[in-house]
């Protein structure tokens, strides 16, 4: 006869085995973004860095990592969450996993963007976005989300990528050739956190702006990626947080986009803090402005990405 001991080991024994299960069901899966072969892919590229705290650079196999709400929570909402680095690397960790499980606790399935960088400059980093919104919405079955439900958020470098997708989406040099092509590239809604926006002086983010272009771009490649200037009213609904006193990325890429938004009939929700360093990602400890992710969630829930 089993005594109240050995009913209560048997307990705990099963319960870890449950964690156990839990814990291997929320190991994030990662899918290579280009199966078919990465277009223009360098021979020399070298091997790709991963450093301390999560910074990766030197990116030739761009990926998404999938960070799936837990088990019945899922509410058919997708984010591709760009993390930033000035095109030079990303900060997969504190713009990319953490925001990525802030998502999660929230239903919305995530995933985290490795896309290329400096080594590539455009149109790879743009090629990369879009692909990555098309692939999730062309299995958005597979993953358990909405086809018309995919939003993209950006950090530093990385808001300036995702508000290329949401500006360039049908821009040509998005387009490789692939089937997949055929499938819309444009999100369904924009996030960004201290974006870069902005490719000429005095406001452009130079580092940035040189690693994506170049030292000696052409004056008509800059305005291209100027993104306040690329705005049109088919630009999806925008949320834009930034603190005014950043001193790396000028506030004015923020206001100047949603300047343009605005001219363009486009709804968007901006919050702009006096405190706030550039780099603030989901840190706790800043005042006001870390109450930016509740905000968010209002945002979300106002427009039916999130049950009201």
């Amino acid at each position: 006869m089993a005594t109240p001991t050995s009913i209560r080991l048997l307990c705990v024994s099963l319960l870890s085995l449950a964690l156990m299960a839990a814990v291997r069901a929320q190991t994030p899966a990662v899918i290579e973004l280009w199966p078919e072969g990465v277009p223009d892919l360098r021979a020399n590229a070298g091997p790709e860095i991963d450093a301390a705290g999560g910074r990766i650079s030197n990116v030739s196999n761009p990926t998404l990592t999938v960070f799936a709400p837990l088990a019945g929570t899922a509410n058919g909402t997708a984010v591709v969450v760009c993390p930033g680095g000035g095109y030079v690397w990303l900060s997969t960790d504190h713009e990319g996993k953490v925001p990525a499980q802030w998502f999660n606790s929230l239903g919305v399935t995530a995933f985290v963007l490795k896309y290329r960088l400096k080594e590539y400059g455009q149109p790879a980093p743009l090629r990369d976005v879009l692909r990555a919104i098309r692939l999730v919405r062309s299995r958005a079955k597979d993953f358990g989300v909405r086809p018309d439900r995919i939003g993209v958020m950006g950090f530093s470098a990385g808001g300036h990528l995702a508000a290329s997708a949401a500006t360039l989406f049908d821009s040509p040099e998005g387009r490789t050739g692939p089937a997949l092509d055929d499938t819309s590239g444009r999100p369904d809604f924009v996030m960004l956190l201290y974006p870069v926006i902005i490719m000429q002086p005095p406001y452009a983010h130079m580092g940035s702006r040189n690693a994506l272009l170049g030292k000696d771009p052409a004056p008509d490649l800059v305005q291209h990626l100027s993104l306040e200037l690329q705005v049109t009213k088919n630009t999806p609904p925008a949320f834009i947080v930034q603190g005014e006193n950043d001193r790396t990325v000028p506030v004015e890429n923020s206001i100047m986009f949603y300047q343009a938004l605005r001219r363009a009939g486009v709804p968007a929700e901006i919050h702009l803090f006096a405190n706030g360093p550039h780099g603030f990602g989901l840190n706790p400890n800043l005042g006001p402005i870390s109450d930016w992710p509740k905000l968010c969630e209002t945002w979300m829930r106002a427009n039916s990405w999130l049950p009201k």
